[in-house]
């Protein structure tokens, strides 16, 4: 699957160039090429073909699911260690922590712990600015103890084009929202965060048929 990125605070280059924090990215392209057009196809067909399942974003999070755990990341990890925060609401879908070398207060070299949280954001458009402001949450010094701290956050969104030919909702917020989104929770954001925007397959697409009031998705080739 192809892929658009937008780099916040120069995530990106973070991620490339500090050893720690490369690995990380190297798994997330690794899951993201999991997304492939026969691993989808095979992925929806033989888990939602028959049911009222409109889009693809089921068979791309169980994807990502498979590859992010399979590498070792944590799936649904709580933001906080505080067990009065372990709700959804105060969790990332996956994180994953590593060492990076930071100079301390003396000016020497010392190995910290830091980490990468990933969001897999095909929810409302409402909850924008709620996804970007989770890494802040993961990463800034607050009242309440961290579960795993974070050095970069990283959203992947369906683009627009992606939305139209997966079936998808159509107040789901798009790649192009988050990117929009940037500039005014600028003074916010104040930790780097990388946007992936996912784009539409190249040999289909979902279509959709209604059955009463239901509406079922399946594959049309391209």
């Amino acid at each position: 699957m192809d892929i658009r990125v937008h780099s916040h605070r120069h995530a990106l280059q973070i991620l490339e160039t500090i050893p720690g924090f490369s690995q990380l990215l190297f798994e997330i392209n690794e899951a993201i090429e999991e997304l492939s057009d026969e691993n989808l196809v095979s992925h929806f067909e033989q888990n939602f073909l028959g049911k009222p399942t409109k889009s693809l974003s089921k068979s791309i999070n169980g994807l990502l699911e498979s590859a992010f755990v399979k590498a070792g990341w944590q799936p649904q990890s709580q933001i906080f260690g505080d067990s009065r925060y372990g709700t959804h609401t105060w969790r990332l879908d996956f994180a994953k922590q590593t060492y990076i070398e930071e100079f301390n207060e003396l000016g020497k070299l010392e190995l910290v712990e830091s980490g990468v949280s990933v969001e897999v954001a095909f929810n409302h458009q409402g909850n924008i600015a709620w996804n970007l402001l989770k890494p802040v949450i993961a990463s800034e010094i607050n009242h309440v103890e961290k579960a795993l701290q974070t050095g970069v956050g990283v959203v992947i969104a369906a683009t627009d084009n992606l939305k139209n030919a997966g079936g998808f909702d159509s107040a789901v917020g798009t790649y192009e929202q988050f990117v929009s989104n940037l500039l005014p929770l600028r003074n916010v954001l104040t930790v780097p965060v990388l946007i992936i925007g996912l784009e539409a397959p190249k040999t289909f697409k979902i279509a959709h048929r209604k059955s009463g009031n239901q509406t079922f998705g399946y594959v049309e080739k391209i």
